[in-house]
């Protein structure tokens, strides 16, 4: 049975306040798979469960499936969709309300893959959900907006580059794999997609202190007209100016210049100054 026969058969309702928008094209779900790089040896966390039907292809690759959605209603659609699929666990939770100790005590205290076709307003909460967290992720592959796909792969001084470009690059390495038509979707956005595959390598950089390094980082993109002086002082309230001025000149960098034009290494070496100034 199709799966738009299933949704009618159980009377199911799309929540826009959801922004459910179900794959339905089984060419593409198998794409999405093969971008993920999923193999029988992988654990796969999937965010947005929808109509099982991303799960069920995840599931032909994955050695086990832990699947997130919020929305209860799925469940009858779900016991049809992901039926003698053994190797699949639904979560009927919040995923960016669980703590990282809740989240292990569902999946466990092991490395895992994040495949998602996510609802466009959770975008980068939940893609930050990951990205800064502690958990043993390999690598994140997300159907998103384009717009937020050309975000996440954007190269310094363009206007798509921001924090998220940045938090990105810190841990590892994002490529946009395709672009999908917004009508291999139903109900049909109002826009295109596009598949992004965030390799996890946290053996790229080092730094002093994640923690100063994070608030440096989205400091720099606070108020984007602003210099880069301004967003340290503004987010470290112990730093002058003039000491924040120094501080870029140390590094070999202009006092006047923007958070946007600089690049992981570049903010890791300003944040390691601030972290020993303050230390």
């Amino acid at each position: 049975m199709e799966i738009k026969d299933i949704l009618l058969k159980n009377e199911f309702h799309f929540k826009k306040q959801l922004g459910q928008n179900f794959i339905t094209e089984v060419s593409l779900l198998r794409a999405v798979v093969r971008d993920s790089e999923v193999t029988s040896d992988d654990v796969v966390v999937e965010i947005g469960t929808g109509a099982g039907t991303l799960t069920a292809a995840i599931s032909d690759s994955a050695k086990e499936v832990f699947t997130f959605d919020v929305d209860t209603t799925l469940k009858p659609i779900l016991e049809e969709t992901l039926a003698g699929r053994e190797n699949i666990t639904c979560i009927f939770k919040d995923i960016l309300k669980m703590s990282d100790a809740e989240f292990v005590e569902i999946v466990g205290d092991r490395e895992f893959k994040v495949v998602a076709n996510i609802p466009y307003y959770i975008t980068t909460p939940l893609i930050m959900r990951f990205i800064e967290s502690d958990l043993k992720v390999k690598s994140i592959t997300v159907m998103v907006q384009e717009e937020v796909a050309d975000r996440l792969v954007a190269r310094p001084n363009t206007e798509d580059y921001g924090a998220i470009t940045l938090a990105v690059a810190l841990r590892g390495v994002a490529k946009k794999t395709r672009t999908v038509d917004k009508r291999m979707f139903h109900p049909i956005p109002k826009v295109d997609s596009a598949v992004v595959h965030i390799a996890i390598d946290d053996s790229r950089y080092t730094y002093k202190d994640k923690k100063t390094l994070v608030n440096l980082m989205h400091a720099g993109f606070r108020m984007r007209r602003k210099t880069l002086v301004n967003n340290i002082q503004a987010s470290f309230p112990a730093i002058s100016k003039e000491v924040a001025k120094s501080i870029l000149t140390d590094c070999g960098f202009s006092e006047t210049i923007r958070g946007e034009v600089l690049g992981v290494s570049e903010y890791i070496l300003i944040a390691d100054k601030i972290y020993d100034l303050l230390s």
